[in-house]
């Protein structure tokens, strides 16, 4: 809870819709007070048709930094003043900074993403086969991360190849020593887990315990790691499968965290406590 706000108290927020359920005010809020901010962080619900107008107002407001979500993460970037390089890779911003009144999109998904396989399953991208499973936004966001990790090849797997094909071709132009392929659910989605380090889900599929159709996780490496970005249910059927071979796997409430401390830095120049936001998100999603 903010104890008290002054003349002087900065404003930060996160746009979307809708935002009424998001996690993200009650970790920033906590990292202010622990940190002694003289600062806010206020959901702010926009519909897409009032987009501009939005930005418009952040910027007249003065408003220090938003968090960006669904369904804002694309056409926001036509409203902002430039591009960091993490939401220029991705294609997509889900932190805006507003530095001396230019307001500057970056990108804490992917970054997040590295930052959780490291701290709970000691994994690390460099010289690694990955699989992404999805080919959306939090995909992109997760090839554009891993790539700069120093992973040697990874494989998009998706429903539409189409959608798999045009995020390779995206990233391979980008990333040009990364070896990028395309595949569909199915088979081929199966055959490049042989030599894969990590499979990354990053679709919505496990929110309502439904499985993902062709994928069968024993073609794994007894080394690989698994991880789900669904964070509800903490278990997924994905992450149950894991469990029951035996492969380390994590699901993404650590990610949901540690982009919340990046983004906290590029609004502050400092992280906030160790483990304090996740501790927050942990002690919610109990409930």
């Amino acid at each position: 809870m903010v104890v008290s706000l002054s003349g002087s108290s900065k404003v930060f927020g996160i746009i979307g819709h809708p935002v009424r359920h998001s996690l993200s005010p009650a970790m920033q809020n906590a990292a202010m007070q622990a940190g002694g901010l003289d600062g806010v962080y206020v959901p702010f619900d926009v519909q897409p048709e009032d987009l501009g107008e939005a930005v418009a107002g952040l910027r007249a407001l003065g408003v220090k930094g938003v968090n960006v979500t669904i369904p804002h993460k694309i056409g926001i970037i036509p409203y902002l003043d430039g591009l960091d390089e993490s939401a220029a890779a991705a294609g997509a911003v889900n932190t805006v900074n507003n530095e001396d009144g230019r307001l500057i999109g970056y990108n804490t998904d992917g970054d997040g993403l590295v930052r959780s396989l490291a701290e709970e399953c000691a994994f690390i991208p460099e010289q690694s086969t990955v699989v992404i499973i999805g080919a959306g936004g939090a995909a992109r966001g997760a090839v554009a991360a891993i790539c700069r990790a120093g992973a040697r090849r990874i494989i998009v797997a998706n429903r539409s190849r189409e959608r798999a094909t045009a995020l390779v071709a995206a990233m391979g132009a980008r990333y040009p020593d990364v070896a990028l392929m395309a595949a569909e659910y199915g088979e081929q989605m199966t055959t490049s887990l042989h030599d894969a380090g990590l499979v990354v889900n990053t679709t919505s599929l496990g929110m309502n315990n439904e499985v993902i159709a062709g994928l069968d996780l024993e073609a794994l490496p007894p080394t690989g790691v698994v991880y789900d970005m669904v964070y509800a249910p903490p278990i997924t059927p994905l992450l149950q499968e894991a469990r029951r071979l035996g492969l380390r796997h994590a699901n993404g409430l650590g990610m949901l965290a540690a982009q919340g401390e990046l983004a906290f830095r590029i609004w502050t120049g400092n992280l906030p406590p160790p483990g304090l936001m996740k501790h927050i998100l942990a002690g919610i999603c109990a409930f």
